[in-house]
């Protein structure tokens, strides 16, 4: 049996111990939602908040796991922001979220979320997207399905843009480029589509798509950390992931395109105008 093979033989045990450290995160997380006096910093001069709860969550995740099982290695959003590289190698990999919409939880808007997947051997294998202010708790494992609170979900399965209910993000990023391209996807799609929708969260707007309630999403400047556990969770819940310009999905390039269909998702492709953010 290869390593690859032998590590996806523990996959229960690896879920059981993300669950409960995800579930003891987002009761601290619920904890500090209403509290408006939360201390914030910027990143790199843009509108891109971290909070000490985004810290302390990524902390506490790292140090449950790495007790648990020493060999693992992570890829996390506020180490990566304070200098480590988001290296995605065949060693069981968590890939952690800390607070994915982390603008929302600085203004008390109810969806943000802890998102963390397990890759092994650079494959998605464990996914959990955890909403605690709204009790929403998304999970798959590879093979077995995806779930909402313990009951299976499946995607849409829409196949056409004029039916689709799309999920997009404004985004902070200052560039004027991307602006653009953002105001002009948004134009080109109002009259395709049956809506437009943005929760400020990459995973959360996956996470729509993996249970019914959206269509198709895609993004661009988003990161490995924000679509990680989402990705799982679709194609676990029948759908697809892919690159916006069609083509498999590369996570490091910030770019991403979740869909209810290979149809929807062909469709939607050939209609963006496409963006090139700087890659991980």
């Amino acid at each position: 049996m290869s390593d690859c093979s032998a590590q996806k033989c523990n996959t229960d045990e690896f879920y059981n111990v993300v669950l409960k450290l995800t579930k003891s995160c987002g009761e601290l997380i619920k904890s500090r939602t209403s509290n408006r006096s939360k201390k914030v910093e910027t990143k790199s001069g843009a509108i891109d908040f971290v909070t000490e709860t985004d810290q302390e969550v990524e902390k506490l995740l790292i140090e449950g796991l790495t007790e648990a099982f020493p060999d693992h290695k992570f890829i996390g959003e506020e180490s990566v922001s304070s200098g480590a590289h988001a290296d995605l190698t065949d060693a069981p990999t968590w890939i952690i979220d800390p607070v994915d919409g982390t603008m929302n939880f600085v203004h008390s808007f109810p969806h943000s979320c802890i998102s963390i997947a397990l890759f092994v051997c650079k494959v998605p294998t464990i996914g959990i997207i955890y909403n605690p202010m709204l009790g929403q708790l998304f999970t798959a494992q590879r093979g077995k399905g995806a779930y909402l609170n313990g009951e299976r979900i499946t995607v849409s399965g829409t196949k056409n843009l004029s039916d689709a209910l799309i999920m997009m993000e404004f985004g902070t990023s200052r560039d004027p480029e991307k602006r653009r391209v953002i105001l002009e996807n948004q134009q080109k799609l109002m009259p395709q589509v049956h809506g437009l929708r943005a929760l400020g969260s990459a995973a959360l707007n996956m996470a729509m798509v993996a249970c019914g309630a959206a269509d198709a999403y895609f993004e661009y400047g988003i990161h490995i950390w924000d679509i990680a556990a989402g990705e799982l969770i679709i194609t676990e819940a029948g759908g697809v992931v892919i690159d916006p310009a069609g083509g498999q999905v590369d996570r490091l390039s910030r770019r991403v395109l979740g869909a209810s269909s290979q149809e929807l998702a062909e469709q939607l492709a050939k209609e963006l105008t496409q963006f090139y953010p700087e890659r991980d």
